[in-house]
């Protein structure tokens, strides 16, 4: 059983910041040459110069992937440059929204389920019949332990993460005897770009992370081996399962 990924080759959207960057150039580094998705174009640019570094192959490809249409595009792009997709990495997803459910606009709801499940559907179907057609393949969903607990003041993520837990499960069983593989991670409390206004608060920051075993934050480096692990070989046994990376967030 091996982690490299010599010869692979990896789609990874989110990829232009946070754990989308990380994991790519991670991916990167274990061997595999990377398609790179995210909107923001020169973003994807400088991790692609990431990747490069390393001796892979980078594919800068900006997209949407809350639409549909863009998701085929990409699907199809990537495969194009690439030969072929042996690693799919849903990683876009976010929220926009913290406070109490009754003041959450239904239009937030909608723009949440939009971009953390509607992706993963779109993108899961199109490179999912390439790798079914190819007999082999490893799709890795990022989710979050907010799919796997209560999440007050966050309902529309935490509902958002746990369909994609849901969606995971199926689509390993549905996959499975096809030589495709379906897993999720579930990072927990972790900093990013996103939510360095908690993190970035001393008092706050500390506040959150005290009930963890660990009682610190993740950094976006510690994600990248959870995701080498479930793209490679070393799990190949391993599917339709919840990698929950949280420092001892859940364990108590």
């Amino acid at each position: 059983m091996t982690f490299d990924l010599t010869g692979r080759t990896a789609l990874v959207t989110g990829a232009s910041r946070g754990i989308g960057r990380a994991v790519a150039v991670g991916l990167a580094a274990a061997g595999a040459d990377v398609a790179l998705s995210a909107r923001d174009e020169a973003l994807l640019s400088e991790v692609a110069a990431e990747v490069e570094a390393l001796g892979r192959r980078a594919v800068v490809l900006p997209a949407d992937v809350t639409d549909a249409v863009a998701c085929a595009h990409l699907a199809a792009d990537a495969i194009e440059a690439l030969g072929h997709l042996d690693v799919l990495v849903n990683n876009a997803g976010g929220s926009s929204y913290m406070g109490p459910f009754v003041d959450l606009r239904f239009g937030g709801w909608e723009k949440t389920m939009r971009l953390n499940v509607d992706s993963i559907v779109h993108l899961s179907q199109a490179v999912g019949r390439h790798m079914l057609e190819r007999g082999r393949g490893s799709v890795v969903n990022v989710a979050s332990v907010a799919g796997l607990t209560a999440t007050p003041a966050l309902a529309a993520y935490g509902a958002s993460k746990a369909a994609v837990i849901s969606l995971t499960k199926t689509l390993a069983m549905e996959w499975g005897s096809r030589g495709v593989r379906v897993n999720a991670l579930c990072p927990g409390w972790t900093r990013t770009d996103l939510n360095s206004d908690l993190w970035g608060d001393e008092v706050l920051g500390a506040a959150m992370v005290e009930p963890t075993a660990l009682k610190r934050w993740a950094v976006v480096q510690e994600m990248v081996g959870p995701v080498v692990f479930l793209a490679s070989d070393a799990s190949s046994y391993l599917t339709g399962q919840s990698l929950v990376v949280d420092g001892g967030q859940t364990a108590g």
